[in-house]
């Protein structure tokens, strides 16, 4: 169970890993006449644990966006908090925080802060893109690490993990052909990594409770590490419409999967 409790972090990771910085995907963006979310957007997941038959409701999810500025231009201020459920917390409490402010015009990041505190267990990002000097500044932490600052090359449409799912949200994936991969850049803890997704196509999906979504479904490349194995093992299911809402999120693990489930969205006309 203790194993269990975690995997709520190791979803928010894995969930948005889902970026790009390829010219087509940028073309692809472009093409959509407005974004996909807008201020006021909350949405909910459910994180749940499976192995064999067994499933196991392990903690709760929500991501938000909302208006801001930032050295005086007009941003979005992205936040997801994840918890486990607290019937867990006596042996695992997980209670994970990221926020990102990008660009509205363009959704390229300029700040990122991850704040996690897993089993206590404690890591802490905090990023500024310094897009002059064409460099990450990177101030981070661990339990078993005291603080560092480094200073990384900064290539052009970088993501932190939680503005890349809003910046892949705005794929035009009519756009796309089956099994097309479009490369990604993503700055994760005190590196910078060159992945990729795969649009599978479209699919209907009927999620626990009987809603039936239209989705476009890809996949992204995971990297190897303690819990994933590494390769294509993360799955997403986005809706079909104009929001594009991830409604299924879905990362094999070495042992079982863990899913995010839709379950509510606030703030918008969606039906």
């Amino acid at each position: 169970m203790k194993i269990t409790a975690r995997y709520i972090s190791i979803f928010i990771i894995a969930s948005i890993l889902l970026f790009s910085d390829s010219l087509t995907a940028q073309q692809n963006v472009n093409q959509l006449a407005s974004h996909s979310f807008r201020s006021g957007e909350k949405v909910k997941y459910r994180a749940v644990y499976n192995w064999g038959f067994i499933w196991i409701n392990a903690g709760d999810v929500v991501f938000s966006v909302n208006d801001t500025l930032f050295n005086g231009e007009d941003c979005y201020y992205f936040k997801s908090y994840g918890w486990s459920l607290k019937q867990y917390d006596w042996f695992f409490k997980v209670r994970d925080r990221f926020e990102s402010i990008v660009s509205k015009d363009s959704l390229k990041p300029f700040w990122f802060v991850r704040d996690s505190y897993e089993g206590g267990n404690v890591v802490y990002n905090l990023y500024d893109f310094d897009y002059k000097s064409s460099q990450l500044k990177v101030n981070s932490f661990t339990s078993n690490r005291p603080s560092k600052q480094e200073m990384l090359p900064l290539k052009p449409n970088t993501f932190d993990v939680l503005s890349a799912i809003y910046f892949c949200r705005n794929i035009n994936f009519e756009g796309l052909s089956k099994d097309q991969k479009i490369p990604l850049t993503m700055a994760i803890d005190n590196e910078v990594f060159n992945l990729y997704i795969r649009y599978l196509g479209r699919e209907t999906i009927t999620l626990h409770g009987g809603k039936t979504y239209s989705t476009f479904k890809f996949s992204a490349m995971l990297v190897k590490g303690t819990i994933f194995k590494g390769g294509e093992d993360l799955f997403v299911w986005v809706t079909d419409d104009k929001y594009r809402i991830p409604v299924l999120v879905e990362a094999k693990i070495l042992v079982g999967s863990v899913k995010a489930i839709l379950v509510g969205v606030e703030g918008i006309r969606y039906e």
